[in-house]
């Protein structure tokens, strides 16, 4: 792959932007210089400063949304609007560098469908984001079983056609990086990762530090139930009826008798299977939606 990698009939760069024309004034020229081949579509997100007409003025095609509809709304407008059969995602915020994009298209030429950016511990925003995403790699490796380097990243390279296909269940919010890997590994289609270095992001983010244990607890189940809910449910359930047979052992031993508890605890083990097993059909269904 040479240095301007792709042709023109292949890449669209989809930036998602809200309020970011201070940053967008040194990404966009730095992109048209590297690649002046590709496409460069911003998505402005109901941004309330000049972010359309620098985008316009450096030279990029703009599709600008009467109000914000969330960075994940946005790539979705970005992917509909896109010319090509290759997309590259990055944020609009500088931390994404476009030195990058060559490395991440030439592993779409070995045979992969999706490439994700993974940064490592130096690039995360702060301790707590960066102890939180580690969770989320874990628990998202746990349940695809295959290292998962880098679950939020929003810097990607992927076929536009198997993008395409997982668009109706991605959500408006931050958690869109999520849903498409998690959709991705369920659907069979290889993926890998890239290292690569953040550089700190220009202006303010719009995540609300606030939300973040919500968020939190919000990516866990949503990548549980994304990929086999069983998986994620199973466990419950038998600790629920472990814990169950346990208090009866033990209220058995000391007074003789079943009690309430010990019913409460085996009956909801018991509920929790059924729920994760109806879970396991719906995602089935779901993905079966997806093929078709």
């Amino acid at each position: 792959m040479g240095k301007d990698t792709k042709s023109a009939s292949d890449v669209t760069v989809v930036i998602p932007a809200k309020n970011e024309a201070v940053s967008l004034r040194r990404l966009l020229p730095e992109l048209r210089e590297r690649y002046p081949k590709f496409e460069l579509l911003v998505v402005d997100d109901g941004s309330s400063d000049d972010t359309r007409e620098v985008c316009e003025a450096c030279g990029a095609r703009v599709v600008s949304l009467p109000y914000s509809l969330g960075n994940g709304g946005a790539i979705k407008t970005g992917v509909r609007h896109a010319s090509n059969d290759i997309l590259v995602t990055m944020d609009a915020d500088g931390q994404h560098s476009p030195e990058d994009v060559a490395r991440l298209l030439e592993k779409l030429d070995d045979g992969y469908d999706m490439v994700v950016g993974a940064r490592g511990w130096r690039s995360q925003a702060n301790a707590a984001r960066g102890i939180a995403n580690t969770v989320y790699n874990w628990l998202a490796g746990w349940m695809v079983s295959q290292r998962v380097a880098d679950l939020t990243s929003g810097f990607r390279a992927v076929r536009a056609g198997k993008f395409k296909e997982f668009l109706h269940l991605l959500p408006n919010g931050f958690s869109y990086p999520t849903t498409i890997t998690m959709a991705f590994f369920r659907a069979g289609y290889p993926l890998c990762y890239v290292p690569i270095e953040a550089n700190r992001r220009e202006g303010k983010s719009h995540v609300s530090s606030l939300q973040d244990g919500i968020r939190f607890l919000m990516i866990i189940f949503r990548v549980g139930t994304l990929y086999s809910p069983l998986k994620l449910f199973l466990p419950i359930s038998v600790a629920f009826g472990a814990l169950g047979c346990s208090y009866y052992l033990y209220t058995y031993l000391t007074a003789g008798r079943f009690t309430n508890m010990s019913a409460l605890l085996m009956i909801t083990s018991v509920l929790v299977f059924l729920i994760g097993l109806v879970s396991e059909q719906i995602t089935s269904l779901i993905y079966q939606r997806s093929d078709h």
